[in-house]
């Protein structure tokens, strides 16, 4: 069996593709079962945030499991294969490994070395456990994931190279300004009451906003985050849903980040809620043009020009907020579906076999028109995926509009970060670590076996022994007995070191062949060995608590 991660991120599609791709929880349930009873996978699990949707599964066949996880993935976004495969990217074994080790660290954000992609790890993890979907190899990817994006950013510099995307987004609203500067003494609504809210809430609060109103659909977590905040000695107050609108006209900057699946904020709503406060507030400013093209951004939001080589690694910004003490407060509900657009019926054995083999498609990059320059009454920054707010808000008088897309924008031309070669070169060690660990581990059954095989033969010539020589009293058996191990273990112990640290190294999976053959063992043994617990193994080789080495 070998790892295969098939996917699309904020590297690859476009947020359109994104939001309409977006899996909600009970949907991610369902894209686990279906993909454990297709024929390649023997184990699952899906990676959901915001930025990216990812499919990881333990296959027998490259093709053929190319072929049904990006199939699945179709089915389950409600995202044509035909138009969904041009977006996808494949990792296969090591490349896989790598892949995730570099999520984890943060090198794959959209801002470099952001840490909540962690918390969203652990998540994917504990919902395959759950499930069940999860066997050996993806227990220990995603475990030893966890530990190696905690090991960049307790060892490496990553933190100074990034920042939490609600930061970096403050930043945007900000301006050239410091966003101390620019929130002190403001009024702020934070919807909903997630992680990223959280995080939202307590950054605004750090920074010196006047006073923090936390909306949410879940009265007690709206409390629980008002409690935290008030705690940390800021103004903080929560209302119902419904009285977000009236909650806006007051507010200076809105946060929003909620699972909803359609828009929590209409153009409509943004601009009464910013009527009156300057002569011009709220009324729609003319669509600006593009550089060179004359043509002007329609209402819908931004026009979008896609080429090749988008990419967003080397953000460089001060270190981001440690969001640990809100982890508690609940996670962030990031994958609510957008509304879906059926794409019309394609030729799938066409799309499946040039995502075989391409692996992995050109990276994609948005411009945007650039926005005039203006008074603002009402800063909105939009974290959710699918959208909260509506992107037409940008067009009027006296709003300004972040959201990931613009994000997006904004950090493909940020500076690289020296500290990011060095979490680059802690991937590559892990994964060859984890690497050589896999590929010994599957000798292990085969030289537990052969143990289990010497073992058995020591005790049927004990055995043959004790009829030969009924007069032996009990310690000269047990000396008898002690000596023959002792002589099986010397033998064994070299050729059994060696032949797991020859497994280890890559090609090295023909040793355990080699080994079966030359001891002529069972398959079957073999098999029912890497069933086992490590405690029935120790049983059934008689070497719990014991060393095997030489005596």
């Amino acid at each position: 069996m070998s790892l295969l991660v098939v996917g699309l991120s904020h590297r690859s599609a476009p947020v359109s593709v994104l939001e309409r791709a977006a899996l909600q929880a009970d949907t991610q349930a369902k894209l686990l079962q279906d993909t454990l009873a297709a024929e390649p996978a023997a184990e699952a699990a899906v990676l959901a945030t915001c930025n990216r949707i990812e499919l990881y599964a333990d296959v027998d066949k490259f093709h053929a499991g190319v072929a049904e996880l990006s199939t699945l993935l179709a089915q389950h976004s409600g995202v044509g294969l035909e138009e969904l495969t041009p977006y996808l990217y494949v990792h296969y074994e090591d490349r896989a490994v790598h892949h995730l080790f570099s999520v984890a660290c943060g090198l794959d954000s959209m801002v470099v070395g952001e840490g909540q992609i962690l918390g969203q790890i652990k998540d994917t993890l504990a919902r395959a456990q759950e499930l069940h979907s999860a066997g050996k190899l993806l227990n220990d990817l995603f475990q030893q994931a966890l530990r190696v994006g905690k090991r960049a950013h307790s060892e490496t510099g990553i933190d100074r190279a990034g920042q939490s995307l609600v930061t970096f987004g403050l930043e945007q609203l900000a301006l050239a300004r410091p966003v101390e500067d620019w929130a002190a003494g403001k009024r702020a609504l934070v919807i909903g009451a997630g992680s990223m809210s959280s995080l939202a809430a307590a950054t605004l609060a750090r920074a010196g906003v006047a006073e923090i109103v936390v909306a949410n659909r879940t009265a007690e977590r709206a409390d629980r985050l008002v409690e935290i905040l008030t705690e940390g000695g800021a103004a903080a107050r929560a209302v119902a849903m419904d009285a977000v609108a009236d909650e806006l006209t007051r507010a200076d900057v809105a946060i929003s980040c909620t699972g909803a699946t359609g828009l929590v904020l209409t153009a409509d709503a943004v601009r009464a809620a910013v009527a009156g406060r300057t002569p011009t507030a709220g009324a729609e400013v003319p669509a600006p043009t593009t550089s060179g093209t004359g043509k002007a951004v329609t209402d819908a939001g931004p026009a979008e020009v896609v080429r090749g080589g988008f990419s967003v690694e080397g953000e460089a910004a001060v270190a981001g907020m440690d969001a640990a003490e809100l982890e508690q407060h609940g996670a962030w509900v990031d994958n609510a579906p957008g509304r879906r657009v059926q794409a019309p019926e394609a030729s799938e054995a066409d799309a499946i076999a040039a995502l075989a083999a391409v692996g992995r498609v050109p990276e994609m990059r948005r411009e945007r028109a650039p926005e005039p320059v203006r008074d603002v009454a009402l800063a909105l920054l939009d974290l959710a995926m699918p959208r909260d707010i509506d992107a037409a808000a940008h067009r009027l008088d006296g709003v300004r509009l972040v959201d990931i897309e613009s994000l997006a924008d904004a950090s493909a031309d940020a500076p690289m970060a020296a500290d990011v070669d060095q979490v680059r070169s802690l991937v590559a060690e892990e994964v060859t670590a984890f690497g050589a660990a896999q590929r010994a581990a599957t000798i292990t059954p085969t030289v537990v076996a052969l143990r289990t095989m010497a073992a058995d033969v020591v005790a049927s010539e004990i055995a043959r022994l004790d009829g030969r020589l009924p007069g032996l009293d009990g310690k000269q058996r047990a000396e008898i007995t002690q000596t023959v191990r002792r002589v099986v273990d010397k033998l064994l112990h070299a050729p059994t070191v060696r032949v797991k640290q020859l497994a280890a190294e890559p090609g090295g999976a023909g040793y355990a062949d080699a080994l079966r053959t030359l001891f002529d063992l069972d398959q079957e043994t073999v098999d029912s060995v890497s069933r086992a617990t490590p405690q029935d193994r120790e049983s059934a080789t008689g070497t719990a608590g014991k060393n095997r080495g030489p005596a």
